[in-house]
């Protein structure tokens, strides 16, 4: 002491961090201890925690990886992400989450990276923050899209929005689950940092000063405090968990920090800036440290560390639903919008009585009205992507929806389940109707609520269709129409009795709303700011609300209110429908709302004469107005009898779409689709739906098919092939691949054996040659611009054709002589055909499909019009008889394809084999080829022709091929799956597949079959190892397993033998092939965009080829090779 006699004990566990967690001071000295699961070190301060050696487990935005922080050791555990921001693992069992953020997913998989799956794929905008309760196994969730904490089940089920009130961008998210506590930070207008009970109760702000962006958080569970990192700031701060004794620790040397993690003494961070991770002890900020740098994107960072007690039990606490923890304890929740019928239970989980449903572009939602929170719930839908108008029948418990951009009408399960795509709208749920209105070809149809039996109802004078409502009790419907004069108009269910109801005072009359109690009609006008109603025929027109509404779009009543949609309010509110009073605002902030409606179980019975028999139709009974009450009709191109009851087929008509072909007698019909790259067939009503080409298709811009010989004939402007096959798609052959631009249209005259094409490319010409490409000839090359549709007259004798630049319908002789114009000017014809004594023609232009007479071009009229997106047409005509089959006997004597030519037949062998000397037969498969992955799918390419086309090889199941090798011994291809990690053979034909190795890999990027020895050799990035087995995956043997970082590319050296292995690489990383036969080795570097080769011992080193556009894989195939096929990687 300051007397100098006296000694006063010395407090050190005063002195913060003197150890590391408890901390019990002695006369004269002191005793550091730990808490449970951690023990104490040499050095009697600082605690280790028990188990294995820590793991940071971080996320790069394009792969999740793992780091040793002791010894920097780096390895992959997923790859080829999209944007992967937020992680989180369960360690017990063996999962790791993350969120997505441009594709809008949470995701998970195990924690060796095999069986990725989604768990949240609906109503997420940007889920910056997860959290894993590993005690009481659920899942938490920040999104600062939808400004929402969510929680649910580790699978996604039973979801549930757990705060949603002042809330504005939540991000980082941290739990407690012994203390049952939730921690997020909030970088909105007021960024604070928050926590709340782990059911959403007694939520309190912590931290709202001297905070702009903080990002990362995490919790000290055995010091007992949290850390945060703030990017505006740079600094990495702390505090007791309930917010007190605030320190900075790090504010120096923190360009951006993101995420941060805590273990035992140390913080580990990632920083955008320096694209590294870093770590500092977490008491003094001092000893920092770069874990690992040069990262791609380094975003969030976990620890693992152990499990504790499970406080909900095996039973999950006794809860039907939901257990979640509150302090000490736990609380019995619910799923969003069910109510709670006691301590433990939720209602019945497969019914809710009463919702709102509303669109949201992107979504659809609902408002339960069984609960009193009113918050919304997205429901669980795929691929929606521009939902605009919404109906829903209780009796199947289905909700309906349109979709602007994919031009389709969906229906579903209300709880998300049963997804369908029939086409729908406005819902008779009497006998079970859709109607809809079609503002792109301003019509009304209608058909069965599974989509069938589809008929257009109203064509005439419509300009632009907008909402419809359907009264059953009344047999009426009604549609507002917001084209040049809009109106409101109504007709009978059966399209009888139609009259304008409204036409005056209207300027966008958007959402449509029947009231059955009042006999009223109500509907909302976004031009007019108003919502009005009148009686069911227009007469006492009221306006019921007529201010503060900025744009009303969707209107639905219920009982004694009416709800409505609001664009520029971006909210749902509702008032009393009789007088426009008590208006309120159920949900806010919603961007991209649509149409809206309110779900519930008690609509009115209603007797009807469709339930009897059908009303006596054949086909589709609909309701109508009395007297009448009900009519018959058919499905469009079916005409009804003269009975007015039954339908019966039509003999001729033309049928349009994209590009299409009808091969009868079967009736099928074959179109292409250049967006999905798959010629696909059907029956003519639309069953039996099947693709028959799906691979190696570009811009398919023509299509015919030989009805006669059983083929399929398409020209494909992307590849610049003319190819055919059977009409199953098999035996598929490139016939014509040399001096083509642009093949546009083609035509086939089976019994002549003529093939004819257009090409539109630099120099546009008409081609004509054999049906087996032979005697190929230039018939017209002058005077064409854009030839698109092409028609053969085979009882005139005569080629017909469309050039849309020269705005013409031409016609030739079948040799191209005796050339004339038949119409002109044509705005842009694109699809031709015949029928009859008429030539048809669709025009994009001017959207519709013309008719003409075929031998002078005269009396031509528009037979539809208001068709966007016209493409081809063809002409069915069931009556014609078909042809003399030219290959009918025998297949013409050929083992494979028979095709006609105009002096009889000739035989064919698919792509890529060539034709034996007898002129009848083919092999297999070619003699020589490469053989190349793409990671789904596994393609070859024949070096026997000229043609050099790659063929689909048929191996099921393939999700990321990345290395492949082929034994030739036993004909089968060996190739690694570093989705599934595994290594896998099949034969060549697709049969045989058998999984070699499925145990122990993580990321197999090089793969080498020795076939001499029977052995395969791989190397593995993610173990950073090479291995060796037997190649049935037997007497498997690490070869190699220290000095590598991230081995790439293998290749083996037999001696004696040509070596032929497949290698990859990935990235900047360089790849090998070696062969004795020259002695040198052969590899590809992708950051110096060369190939280069040495001898076997890495000297006498030469650039062959410089520049090569980011080289990835190589091969060789040497003069003489002792087996015959090679492989390509």
């Amino acid at each position: 002491m300051d007397d100098g006699k006296a000694c006063q004990d010395v407090d050190e566990c005063a002195e913060e961090g003197y150890c590391s967690q408890g901390c019990t001071n002695t006369e004269g000295g002191f005793q550091c201890w730990c808490v449970q699961g951690y023990e104490l070190r040499p050095d009697k301060r600082s605690c280790k925690a028990l188990g294995p050696e820590p793991v940071l487990l971080f996320a790069n935005r394009i792969d999740i990886r793992q780091v040793l922080p002791h010894r920097s050791e780096y390895t992959l555990l997923l790859n080829n992400l999209e944007n992967a921001i937020a992680l989180d693992f369960h360690h017990s069992r063996e999962l790791v989450f993350w969120s997505d953020v441009t594709l809008d997913r949470i995701m998970k998989a195990n924690l060796n990276g095999s069986n990725v799956e989604e768990v949240v794929s609906t109503g997420l905008e940007s889920p910056g923050g997860l959290a894993i309760d590993w005690i009481h196994d659920k899942l938490y969730w920040t999104d600062s899209g939808t400004s929402r904490i969510e929680v649910a089940n580790l699978d996604g089920t039973h979801r549930k929005v757990l705060l949603w009130q002042n809330m504005e961008k939540p991000r980082a998210i941290a739990l407690h689950p012994i203390e049952g506590k939730i921690y997020w930070t909030d970088w909105g207008n007021t960024p604070r940092i928050e926590y709340a009970n782990m059911d959403g109760s007694n939520r309190r702000v912590i931290a709202d000063t001297n905070l702009f962006w903080p990002n990362g958080l995490t919790i000290d569970y055995a010091g007992h405090r949290m850390y945060w990192v703030d990017a505006k700031h740079h600094v990495i701060e702390r505090a007791d968990l309930d917010g007190r004794n605030r320190k900075a620790v790090i504010s120096h040397g923190l360009p951006h920090p993101f995420a941060i993690t805590v273990f035992e003494d140390s913080l580990y961070w990632t920083d955008w800036h320096t694209k590294s991770i870093n770590s500092a002890n977490k008491f003094t900020g001092k000893n920092q440290e770069i874990i690992r740098n040069k990262l791609h994107f380094p975003m969030d960072i976990h620890t693992l560390h152990p499990q504790r007690q499970n406080h909900c039990g095996s039973n999950n606490g006794g809860c039907s639903h939901l257990c979640l923890p509150r302090n000490k304890t736990f609380t019995c929740a619910c799923p969003t919008g069910f109510k709670k019928v006691d301590h433990y239970n939720c209602a019945d989980g497969e019914c809710l009585d009463k919702f709102l449903l509303f669109a949201r572009r992107t979504d659809i939602r609902r408002v339960s009205f069984d609960t009193e929170d009113m918050s919304d719930d997205v429901i669980p839908l795929a691929d929606v992507r521009n939902a605009v108008a919404l109906d829903w029948d209780a009796k199947d418990g289905y909700i309906y929806w349109t979709d602007v951009t994919t031009d389709s009408i969906n229906r579903a399960l209300w709880n998300g389940s049963k997804q369908e795509s029939p086409a729908g709208l406005a819902i008779d749920w009497v006998t079970s109707k859709l109607y809809w209105t079609d503002a792109g070809t301003d019509r009304i149809e209608v058909s069965n609520a599974d989509g069938s039996m589809r008929t257009v109802l109203i064509w005439e004078n419509l300009d632009r269709p907008r909402d419809i409502v359907v009264d059953p009790v009344g047999g009426f419907m009604y549609w507002t129409d917001w084209g040049a004069n809009p109106k409101i108009e109504r007709a009978g269910m059966d399209a009888s009795s139609r009259i304008v109801i409204i036409s005056s005072n209207l300027t966008w009359p958007n959402g449509l709303a029947i009231d059955y109690e009042t006999k009223r009609l109500y509907w909302a006008d976004a031009g007019m700011k108003t919502i009005e109603f009148g009686n069911f025929d227009g007469s006492d027109r009221q306006v019921l609300i007529g201010s503060q509404l900025p744009h009303p779009f969707g209107l639905t009543v219920h009982e004694d209110k009416l709800y409505w949609t609001d664009w520029q309010s971006k909210s749902i509110q509702s008032a009393d429908k009789l007088t426009g009073l008590g208006r309120q605002t159920l949900a806010e902030n919603l961007e991209n709302l649509m149409d809206i409606h309110m779900f519930h179980r008690l609509r009115e019975t209603v007797r009807n004469p469709c339930s009897v028999n059908n009303g006596g139709c054949s086909h589709l009974c609909l309701l109508a107005p009395a007297p009448k009450a009900s009519s018959c009709a058919c499905p469009t191109g079916i005409n009804l009898q003269t009975d007015g009851k039954t339908c019966t087929p039509g003999t001729k008509q033309p049928l349009f779409s994209l590009h299409v072909y009808v091969a009868p007698p079967a009736g099928k019909v074959y179109w292409s689709d250049s967006t999905l790259k798959k010629i696909s067939r059907a029956n003519i009503n639309g069953k039996a739906q099947e693709d028959i080409i799906s691979t190696g298709l570009m811009t398919t811009d023509g299509l015919a098919v030989d009805a006669v010989g059983r083929k399929i004939y398409w020209t494909d402007t992307g590849t610049n092939r003319i190819e055919v096959a059977n009409l199953d798609g098999s035996m598929r052959k490139v016939l014509v691949w040399q001096n083509l631009d642009s093949p546009r249209a083609i035509a086939l005259y089976h019994e002549m054996g003529y093939l004819y094409w257009t090409d539109w490319g630099e120099h546009a010409k008409l081609e004509r040659s054999g049906m087996d490409a032979s005697d190929r000839v230039v018939l017209i090359s002058n005077n064409l611009g854009w030839p698109n549709g092409l028609a053969i007259d085979m009882a005139g004798s005569q080629l017909l054709w469309a050039d849309a630049h020269t705005e013409r319908i031409e016609s030739a002789d079948l040799n191209g002589q005796n050339r004339r114009t038949l119409v002109t000017p044509v705005q842009h014809p694109y699809g031709l055909t015949l029928l009859g004594p008429h030539i048809y023609w669709t025009d994009w232009q001017s959207r519709s499909i013309q008719r003409a007479d075929k031998n002078t071009g005269t009396n031509t009229i528009t037979v539809r019009s208001n068709l966007p997106g016209l493409m081809d047409i063809q002409a069915v005509d069931r009556e014609r008889p078909l042809g003399f089959n030219k290959c009918g006997r025998r297949n013409g004597g050929c083992t494979h394809l028979c095709l006609p030519r105009p002096n009889g037949t000739s035989c064919a062998c698919p792509t890529g084999i060539l034709l034996k000397g007898d002129g009848r037969s083919c092999d297999d498969s070619p003699e020589t080829y490469l053989l190349f992955s793409n990671r789904v799918s596994v393609r070859r390419i024949s070096l026997d022709t000229n043609d050099h086309t790659d063929v689909h090889v048929p191996v099921p199941e393939l999700h990321n091929v990345i290395s492949l090798d082929y034994d030739s011994v036993d004909g089968k291809l060996y190739y690694t799956d570093v989705t599934l990690d595994v290594i896998r053979r099949a034969n060549l034909d697709g049969s045989g597949m058998e999984t070699v190795i499925s145990q122990g890999l993580k990321t197999t990027d090089g793969l080498a079959v020795d076939w001499v020895s029977r052995n395969m050799y791989w190397t593995d990035t993610g173990r950073n190892t090479i291995e060796v087995a037997r190649l049935d995956g037997t007497s498997r043997k690490v070869l190699v397993n220290n000095s590598l970082d991230e081995p790439r590319a293998i290749a083996v050296n037999v001696p004696g033998h040509a070596n032929t292995s497949v290698v990859y690489l990935q990235a900047d990383r360089r790849l090998f092939f070696k062969s004795d036969v020259f002695c040198r080795i052969f590899w590809v570097d992708a950051h110096l965009d060369r190939i280069e080769s040495s001898d076997l011992n890495g000297k006498l080193r030469q650039i062959l080829v410089s520049p090569v556009s980011h080289p990835f894989a190589l091969t060789q195939v040497p003069p003489a090779p002792p087996h015959p096929q090679l492989s390509l990687g």
